[in-house]
């Protein structure tokens, strides 16, 4: 294949071949070859293919909600070509045995790369569990979210280390239960769904209680010279506790974009951990993306059935889908001049390659994986559940702009295309066998 006439996030007018699985060359006027498939992207942007360390997927157990089939066409209609799925399904995925039957899943019907993160509880087996492809421990769950995995300082401490041990990241989700404010769901609460004051969520899971277990975590790791990821920081100052430290931070769309202001809209729709925050706190994580105190951006993509979160604000479960509309929405902005194109390169590819050590992965250079995302940010889009991948049926974003990907290359496959003038819309097969597991440091990578 050879993609001519491509703008990089740079600025620099390339064309791309590539050969196999690999980028081969990125030069200027290259020859096609007689057998070799053409795609002029002249007057588009060529990127990377996104790196969402950062998903749920729902299988096991939770196919109604979403399937590594649906889960990875969304991705890859959102320019995501390698997706992290989290521990938290039925039955978590906390030992060797269901790792194995995760992966199995994931190796028949995803159409993109996948790495798969293992989780901690009581009754985890880390010697089994830390023999297997990790991508990652966690997200370690320091307070309870969907499938209930909170544990104690002293159980995260003790899997911290030996996934220091086992050269293994630690990915948290850090929230402190103890700084909860009980009172804030004293009260009317609203009905259901879209009725519910989802901002009574936001006052409950409380900015101090992120804060101070952010803190907590970066000072876990660094006792031990562990890898500690910080996962979707809702707050300024869950991201400043880890500036200037070894630690790294995601943030994730939802909190970039929505805050307390969403709340009247979305009801229960709107409730997810941690929670949205107020438009000053969410206007402060922006800059800070902006300014590059952000490492990564990632999705907590977390579909839940839309009849399930037509509940109470305390009966309905927490988490929204995003894995298809993150780049759509970041790519959005630059063409708002809110954010450079480069930024958003490397918050969604360059940074999470390097973080994690996927050497094969990240940017658009002879030798890497040729993940790549052809995108016209002059064509943006109204985002309507309707015309969404996700199997749960609905979108936090609905409304919005985004600039979606004409087209999604995983390792030299196509995984996605859109006619831009028809709309029409194809996908590629599962990569079943040829998937590449992300796996930091592994041997492929060097």
């Amino acid at each position: 294949m050879l993609i001519t006439g491509g703008t990089l996030a740079d600025g620099r007018v390339r064309d791309v071949r590539i050969d196999g699985e690999t980028i081969a060359a990125v030069e200027s006027d290259l020859v096609p070859a007689d057998d070799e498939r053409v795609i002029d992207a002249r007057g588009k942007h060529l990127l990377p293919g996104a790196i969402d360390v950062h998903v749920h997927f729902r299988e096991p157990g939770g196919s109604h909600k979403e399937t590594w089939e649906t889960g990875s066409q969304s991705a890859a209609a959102g320019g995501v070509t390698t997706v992290v799925d989290q521990p938290n399904t039925d039955p978590p995925t906390v030992d060797g045995e269901t790792f194995d039957a995760k992966a199995a899943l994931a190796a028949a019907d995803s159409v993109v790369d996948y790495g798969i993160n293992g989780g901690v509880v009581d009754t985890w087996d880390p010697e089994r569990l830390l023999d297997r492809p990790l991508f990652a421990l966690g997200e370690v769950f320091l307070a309870d979210s969907t499938g209930e995995m909170g544990i104690e300082m002293d159980l995260f401490e003790d899997a911290l280390a030996r996934a220091t041990a086992a050269n293994v990241p630690v990915t948290v989700h850090a929230e402190d239960a103890s700084l909860f404010d009980p009172d804030a769901l004293d009260g009317d609460l609203g009905g259901v769904g879209r009725q519910a004051r989802s901002d009574r969520w936001s006052a409950f899971r409380t900015p101090e209680a992120e804060a101070a277990a952010v803190e907590r975590a970066v000072a876990a790791g660094e006792d031990v010279d562990g890898r500690i990821h910080v996962a979707h920081t809702s707050t300024p100052e869950g991201i400043d506790a880890t500036v200037g430290t070894t630690a790294t931070c995601e943030v994730t769309p939802h909190h970039l974009f929505l805050s307390t202001d969403d709340c009247d809209r979305l009801g229960t729709f709107g409730r997810m951990n941690p929670p949205l925050r107020d438009p000053d706190r969410r206007a402060a994580v922006f800059e800070r993306l902006r300014d590059g105190h952000v490492d990564v951006v990632a999705t907590d993509h977390a579909p839940h059935a839309a009849m399930e979160k037509r509940r109470t604000l305390t009966d309905a479960p927490s988490g929204v889908p995003g894995v298809e509309t993150m780049v759509p929405l970041l790519l959005e902005a630059v063409r708002r001049d809110e954010l450079t194109l480069e930024r958003v390169r490397d918050v969604t590819a360059r940074n999470p390659a390097s973080i994690f050590g996927l050497a094969r992965k990240g940017a658009i250079e002879p030798g890497r994986d040729a993940d790549l995302v052809l995108v016209d940010l002059e064509d943006p889009r109204e985002i309507e559940a309707a015309a969404l991948h996700s199997k749960c049926g609905w979108t936090p974003f609905e409304g919005r702009s985004g600039v979606f990907p004409e087209t999604t290359i995983v390792r030299g496959r196509l995984a996605y295309e859109r006619d831009p003038v028809t709309g029409v819309e194809s996908f590629g097969d599962p990569l079943g066998e040829n998937v590449r597991v992300a796996v930091p440091f592994d041997s492929d990578d060097g």
